[in-house]
């Protein structure tokens, strides 16, 4: 079993940055990849960023790409979701997800692809 918090969220201006971290427990930390998920009300869950379980492969969604960095630190159990150049659009509340890396054949970029959630952090940006 894998628990997840996520902090980081907030409100912030457009063009503003945040940095989501995700604190995992219970597991040996790299032996899982990790994602990033959002949801705006009314909308479904949609892929942001994830992560390999050494941090040596990187994807993101196409509507953040160049703006959010997702990096790891193993040592730390840590994963973080750096956002810059933040919009309106990007206002959701954020998961962290998380899967063993022998499940290397689910999808990445769906939200079945994690068998490990938190609880979601929200964060708003004003225009």
């Amino acid at each position: 079993q894998v628990h997840l918090v996520e902090s980081g969220g907030g409100l912030v201006h457009a063009v503003g940055s945040l940095r989501l971290s995700c604190a995992a427990s219970g597991r040996t930390f790299s032996n899982y990849r990790k994602g990033w998920f959002r949801q705006a009300p009314g909308k479904e869950r949609e892929f942001v960023a994830a992560i390999s379980g050494n941090g040596d492969s990187t994807y993101y969604a196409d509507s953040v790409k160049g703006r959010f960095t997702i990096s790891r630190d193993n040592a730390k159990n840590t994963v973080h979701l750096q956002m810059n150049s933040l919009k309106p659009e990007d206002t959701a509340v954020y998961y962290c997800a998380a899967d063993r890396i022998s499940s290397w054949y689910k999808p990445h970029n769906l939200p079945q692809g994690y068998s490990y959630w938190g609880q979601g952090t929200q964060v708003t940006v004003s225009s």
